[in-house]
C-alpha cells in the first residue's frame, strides 16, 4: 500500500497528497508521517513544491479532523461506535471523552503530530464530549500545521535518510507518549495527595 500511496502522490502531486491526508484524519490507518518526509525529500529533489505540499497536507488533515468532530458531535456514541467498528478498531470512546476533556487544548495540539495515532479518537471524543468547536478547530489547525511543516522539512534536511528518519520518529512518539503518560499520572498522584492532606 505504500508504494500505491507513494505512486499517487508522485504522479497526482498537492491534490492526491490532500486526499489522502484527509482520509487518514478520518481514521483510516494510513503511514501519513512516513509520506509527509517522503514528500520533503521529493521537494528537495524539485519532483514537487513543498509549499504546495504542506497547504495541500495541512489542509487535508484539517478537514479530516473536523469531519471526525463533526461525526462525533451530531453522530453520537453510535455513529462513533459504527465508524470504529468499520475500521477494525475499539475506540474505547469514555476513555477517550476522559482524555479530550483532561487535556483540553493541549491535548488536540499534541494528538496532531507527536501522538498523532491517537488523533481520529481525540477528533470524535471531542465532538460527542461536546469541546467548543471554535476551540477544537484553533488547536486542531494549529498542531496539524505545525506537524506539517515539521515532517517535511525533516524530510528535506534528511532526504538520503528517509527510512531511518521514519523509525527513529515511531520511536519518539513512543517516548513522548511514555513521557505524557508519566506527567499525567504524577499530576494525579500529587492531587490525590492533597485531597488526602485535605480529608
Amino acid at each position: 500500500m505504500n508504494e500505491q500511496i507513494l505512486a499517487a502522490v508522485s504522479e497526482y502531486g498537492a491534490p492526491a497528497l490532500f486526499g489522502i491526508v484527509t482520509i487518514a484524519a478520518i481514521g483510516v490507518p494510513l503511514p501519513i508521517t512516513l509520506l509527509l518526509v517522503v514528500v520533503g525529500s521529493m521537494a528537495s529533489q524539485g519532483a514537487v513544491n513543498p509549499w504546495w505540499a504542506i497547504g495541500a497536507a495541512g489542509a487535508g488533515s484539517i478537514l479530516g479532523d473536523q469531519t471526525g468532530y463533526a461525526i462525533g458531535r451530531w453522530g453520537g456514541t453510535a455513529a462513533v461506535t459504527r465508524l470504529s467498528t468499520l475500521f477494525g478498531k475499539h475506540a474505547g470512546l469514555e476513555g477517550m471523552e476522559a482524555k479530550a476533556k483532561a487535556w483540553g487544548g493541549p491535548g488536540i495540539f499534541v494528538t496532531r503530530w507527536p501522538l498523532s495515532p491517537l488523533g481520529p479518537w481525540i477528533n470524535l471524543a471531542s465532538g460527542t464530549a461536546g469541546y467548543p468547536w471554535p476551540r477544537f478547530l484553533f488547536w486542531d489547525a494549529l498542531g496539524e500545521m505545525t506537524g506539517t511543516v515539521v515532517y517535511v522539512c525533516l524530510g528535506w534536511f534528511f532526504s538520503d535518510r528517509v527510512m531511518a528518519l521514519d523509525g527513529a520518529l515511531g520511536d519518539m512518539t513512543w517516548a513522548v507518549a511514555a513521557l505524557l503518560a508519566a506527567v499525567i499520572l504524577g499530576y494525579q498522584l500529587v492531587a490525590h495527595i492533597r485531597r488526602a492532606r485535605a480529608a
